[in-house]
């Protein structure tokens, strides 16, 4: 009989979220379209030498419209994305693209240095570049003979 622990159950419902995902993608389904209630960007997470690098494809939102917040090691992204003002909802036959607002939550790895972070906004693409923490880097140890 599997031991179900209430620590870890959200670890357990991303694996099946992930899983869920890997399954929707290999139909050719469109995943946001199957789970049409997502409404935020999916990100890339990346490890490069002295940082973290998160993207994020936003096109249409706007700088002033973003909200990055940090606490307690989690990195909120919140955004608003506007539909197009010169067509009205009733007008519309099929609709795909995000639209509203929208928020995402990141654990950060703990390797960072929160003091450092920063972002930009550049052709739809928001980049954070997250420092990694002066600890966290390797340091190389001589060894001498005796």
């Amino acid at each position: 009989m599997p031991v179900f622990r209430w620590g870890n159950a959200w670890g357990a419902l991303q694996e099946f979220e992930q899983e869920m995902d890997r399954l929707l993608q290999s139909m050719s389904f469109s995943v946001r379209g199957a789970r049409s209630g997502r409404a935020f960007p999916a990100v890339n997470l990346y490890e490069l030498d002295d940082q973290y690098l998160i993207t994020a494809e936003i096109p249409g939102v706007s700088p002033e419209s973003l909200d990055l917040r940090i606490a307690s090691g989690v990195l909120t992204l919140r955004g608003q994305l506007d539909s197009d003002p010169t067509i009205p909802e009733e007008q519309y036959r099929r609709r795909e693209r995000l639209h509203g607002p929208w928020e995402r939550s990141l654990a950060l790895p703990e390797r960072v240095d929160e003091e450092g972070l920063s972002a930009e906004l550049k052709e739809g693409v928001l980049r954070i570049h997250l420092p990694k923490a002066k600890q966290s880097k390797p340091r190389q140890i001589p060894v001498v003979s005796s």
